[in-house]
């Protein structure tokens, strides 16, 4: 299932990662475990923030997946499926049936 990581990360734990250089490879990493489809980032809520698009093969993964945005970022997470525009398109034939 396609989903939206969207990650609040907290500017003072990642700032403290910039400072000691830790911040660019806990994100590789991160987002290496993700293998997404797609990564956007930006600042909202003044923070910065992620939004990774990936797929969930099965929500055992959670855990896993997002345990280094908590860990390392101090991040709020919130995990939501979204579809492209082809799964709309899918999802909308199916309604006329």
């Amino acid at each position: 299932m396609r989903v939206l990581l969207k990650a609040i990360l907290d500017t003072e734990k990642t700032n403290d990662a910039i400072r000691n250089g830790t911040m660019q490879k806990s994100m590789q990493s991160a987002l290496e475990a993700l293998s997404p489809e797609a990564v956007y980032f930006t600042a909202e809520e003044g923070c910065r923030t992620a939004f990774i698009f990936f797929d969930l093969a099965d929500t055992s993964q959670i855990p896993k997946l997002a345990e280094p945005f908590y860990m390392d970022m101090g991040a709020k997470i919130s995990i939501v499926p979204v579809m492209n525009r082809e799964d709309l398109a899918k999802g909308l034939t199916a309604l006329g049936r």
